[in-house]
């Protein structure tokens, strides 16, 4: 009889040792997490977004848009979210635990990160006290919208975001979004 091999819980120290192979490795509660490279969808779902928060964010002055390989490192956790804003702080954290919590974090789901996304990435934002989380799902046309102590809002139409901060509200048309990048 075969039976699963059990890997017991994972080290920050454990994760740093993980070769860059072209996978990227995330720990969440001990948990390691394992992607493959993204999909074209995927890039350009993460592309487009970008284009939309930076002008925004920058003219808000309100911090700035990290995408990947900047982590969200806490609790014995690391992840490397697809993008994130983060607020903007006196002088550059010399590391990633010294980094201010960030305002938004976005995922782009897919086939492989879709269960983590919503629940166990989901959990570690909210307990890491991220303001909000948007969840990107391509294969639905919707961003769902995930804040402390509130319920979620799927958005398939209009998305309005204003951090804390902020002086205006951004205004995002969801399905002008989704046809632009899948294009």
């Amino acid at each position: 009889m075969l039976m699963a091999e059990t890997t017991g819980i994972w080290t920050l120290v454990e994760l740093d040792r993980l070769p860059d192979d072209g996978n990227k490795y995330e720990l969440v509660d001990g948990a390691l997490f394992v992607t493959p490279a993204p999909s074209p969808a995927h890039e350009a779902l993460a592309y487009s977004m970008r284009i939309i928060l930076e002008p925004y964010v920058q003219a808000q002055r309100i911090g700035k848009v990290f995408t990947p390989r900047a982590v969200v490192r806490a609790r014995g956790s690391e992840v490397e979210p697809d993008i994130m804003v983060r607020p903007n702080t006196p002088s550059l954290p010399s590391t990633w635990e010294q980094a201010p919590i960030p305002l938004l974090v976005v995922e782009i789901v897919s086939r492989t990160t879709r269960r983590r996304d919503h629940e166990q990435k989901r959990a570690f934002y909210l307990q890491s006290g991220v303001a909000e989380y948007w969840i990107v799902d391509g294969e639905r046309r919707a961003i769902r919208v995930v804040v402390p102590d509130g319920d979620d809002v799927v958005a398939e139409h209009e998305l309005v975001w204003q951090p804390t901060g902020a002086s205006a509200a951004l205004t995002i048309d969801v399905a002008a979004y989704f046809r632009e990048a899948l294009r």
